[in-house]
């Protein structure tokens, strides 16, 4: 599969969804969202996309209708999502988890348990640095970069070109295993972000020698 012929469905109804839709649509992608019932477009970029009748469908369909799946939701709508993705046919389907559990007791990192509910190999870990509130989590447009892990094959160079073809410097974090750490990394950002005296949010940049 060369990028030119792959079809991403986003699903989730989150800022970071339709950003990142936003940038693949700039270099060419086609992209597909997929929605929850009862969808209520409001905001206004959902409106631009609401005018293309081939734009925005039901997971079942956008799960469907595509070749690659990034999953950008919030926590609330990830089991109806893991239910739909269980129930369909993702023979060859690469999927990448966006997303970040919830910090605290008994914290568990989501990737590993989307990938156990679907029993799909094909499951990979990226984007989940910026957040679901992205890009108003990084106004100046700080960051640059993002981590991603899973098996590592010809599926895992697709997601790198993925990563690289909307400019973020893609750093590989190992296997499969790696998506706690990536979800840690998360975590340990914005409680470092909380414990400022004034409104900031900080973010991590790796430099190397």
């Amino acid at each position: 599969m060369n990028l030119g012929m792959m079809k991403v469905a986003i699903l989730g109804e989150t800022k970071l969804a339709r950003t990142l839709g936003n940038k693949y649509f700039s270099r060419g992608i086609e992209v597909i969202f997929g929605v929850r019932e009862k969808f209520e477009i409001i905001d206004i970029e959902w409106k631009i996309f609401n005018k293309f009748s081939d734009k925005i469908f039901p997971y079942e369909e956008a799960v469907m209708k595509s070749n690659m799946i990034m999953i950008c939701c919030e926590n609330k709508e990830l089991n109806t999502i893991c239910q739909v993705l269980l129930e369909s046919s993702l023979t060859d389907k690469i999927i990448i988890d966006c997303t970040n559990g919830v910090y605290g007791e008994g914290f568990n990192c989501q990737t590993p348990s989307i990938k156990k509910l679907i029993g799909n190999n094909l499951v990979y870990k990226a984007f989940n640095n910026l957040g679901i509130d992205y890009p108003s989590s990084d106004p100046l447009g700080i960051i640059q970069e993002t981590y991603y892990c899973g098996k590592d094959n010809e599926n895992k160079l697709k997601v790198r070109r993925l990563i690289e073809l909307i400019g973020f410097r893609a750093i590989d974090a190992g296997e499969f295993d790696s998506a706690a750490l990536l979800e840690a990394f998360y975590h340990l950002k914005m409680k470092i972000s909380d414990q400022q005296t004034v409104n900031h949010t900080c973010h991590f940049k790796l430099v190397s020698f």
